[in-house]
């Protein structure tokens, strides 16, 4: 039914022009957003008391940051799995089962009964709800980022690049600002029986119009003629693997940095402000919304940057900015609130750089044919290896050896990154320059 709506719809226009895909894309990674930075955001303030409260806070934060990775571990498998589906009944079917997943198993959080309740059964249904999550974001490519690179205008790569990364800001102030909002004007006994539960229920209903806004594109008469031609069909995961296996693992492992940067800045910092000081939460959720404005003005700077200088001397200088932010910057949590505001505005601000572009930054190094499967599995491993580990890493260094660990561990990702770039001039695989599709 939703896919008829969306054709009834479509025959009131021609076509879909870039903005229709611009403004899809947005919605549609903002339901994705949402959905995961919830989990985030509750895994330190409300699942460790709910679900581990037989042990010490640190520990219970901790193992409810390996629950947090287990998305990222299920998403390849889902990505696998809803590709089947896709060559077997299209991308509609799809797409409506996988966003219906995503924000089926949210919502069902909302619900999760207490270990008071229920004992150890709480952590068990709050493991598969994760990992549901995982499979279903797996689901939700949808190419249509490939789709609003190949109608940007001549010279605007770079700033058609960084729209579908403005989601993940949109989806991280909606998340932080709801709350914070409950967080503030409720008692801590109200928050924790029922107040933390609304930002999960408003996810529901962020996926259906996210589903709605995907369809609309998806069943366009363009995305069809990409899709036969190829540019957007899901190929066997092993067969692209077998021929481009080396661009999938240089792809991988060049976001590192970025995406290491990413759970640093947005759900690290909550972490340690909430077990090592006394700032009340609301106070630094509020910090963290402010951080996703800079967040979002930095994305678009991004593109800006990308179509005058290059994605990928911009990607080199963000690494580089990178690995020395690490080396400072995340000893400003433990100096007070302007520390708190210098570590979130800066980190804010080089994240949303690095972070505008990393989506594009191999993608173009697939062939036509393997150019959809690709970019998912890329996605899924980078995401994975860079993002999937880094609260619980960086947390678990962090209350052992002190902040300067952490920065550390950032660094780590920073060289890597280098050095995969470094590589990919090597092998042949490089992007291609933004003013070309």
């Amino acid at each position: 039914m939703t896919e008829r709506d969306a054709r009834v719809v479509n025959t009131r226009h021609e076509d879909v022009n870039p903005a229709d895909i611009a403004v899809g894309v947005i919605i549609g990674r903002t339901s994705e957003f949402f959905d995961f930075f919830v989990f985030a955001i509750a895994s330190v303030i409300v699942f460790p008391t709910r679900v581990f409260p037989y042990v010490d806070p640190l520990t219970a934060t901790l193992y409810c940051f390996a629950i947090f990775a287990l998305a990222f571990v299920a998403r390849p498998f889902g990505s696998a799995l809803f590709m089947a589906i896709d060559r077997a009944y299209g991308k509609s079917a799809k797409l409506t089962v996988a966003l219906f997943m995503l924000g089926s198993a949210t919502v069902a959080l909302g619900f999760l009964p207490a270990y008071d309740v229920i004992g150890r059964w709480s952590a068990v249904i709050l493991i598969i709800l994760r990992i549901l999550q995982g499979l279903a974001l797996g689901g939700s490519w949808d190419g249509l980022a490939s789709l609003l690179a190949l109608n940007a205008p001549e010279g605007r790569r770079g700033l058609y690049a960084m729209v579908p990364q403005l989601g993940a800001a949109v989806g991280f102030l909606v998340a932080s600002g709801l709350f914070a909002y409950f967080v503030a004007i409720l008692s801590p006994a109200d928050f924790y029986d029922w107040g933390w539960r609304y930002p999960f229920f408003v996810a529901f209903a962020i996926n259906v119009v996210a589903l709605f806004a995907r369809l609309r594109i998806v069943v366009t008469p363009e995305y069809t003629r990409l899709f036969d031609a190829r540019e957007l069909r899901p190929e066997p995961i092993f067969a692209m693997l077998r021929n481009e296996g080396r661009t999938v693992v240089i792809g991988a492992f060049t976001p590192l940095a970025t995406f290491a940067l990413f759970h640093m800045v947005t759900v690290f910092p909550l972490s340690w402000i909430f077990l090592y000081t006394k700032e009340r939460p609301w106070q630094f959720l509020t910090i963290e919304a402010a951080g996703a404005v800079v967040f979002m003005l930095a994305i678009i700077a991004s593109g800006l940057l990308a179509d005058r200088y290059g994605r990928r001397r911009v990607l080199w200088i963000c690494a580089a900015l990178t690995a020395a932010f690490s080396g400072f910057a995340p000893q400003l949590l433990d100096v007070g609130f302007i520390g708190e505001i210098w570590f979130m505005f800066s980190g804010f601000a080089l994240l949303g750089i690095t972070f505008g572009q990393s989506s594009g930054a191999v993608a173009s190094g697939f062939s036509q044919k393997y150019r959809y499967t690709g970019s998912a599995v890329t996605s899924d491993l980078a995401w994975l290896v860079g993002a999937g580990f880094a609260p619980l890493v960086a947390l678990f260094l962090a209350s052992q050896f002190g902040l300067i660990a952490a920065g550390a561990y950032l660094l780590s990702g920073a060289l890597v990154t280098l050095l995969a770039l470094r590589l990919s001039d090597r092998w042949g695989i490089v992007p291609a320059p933004v003013d070309q599709p």
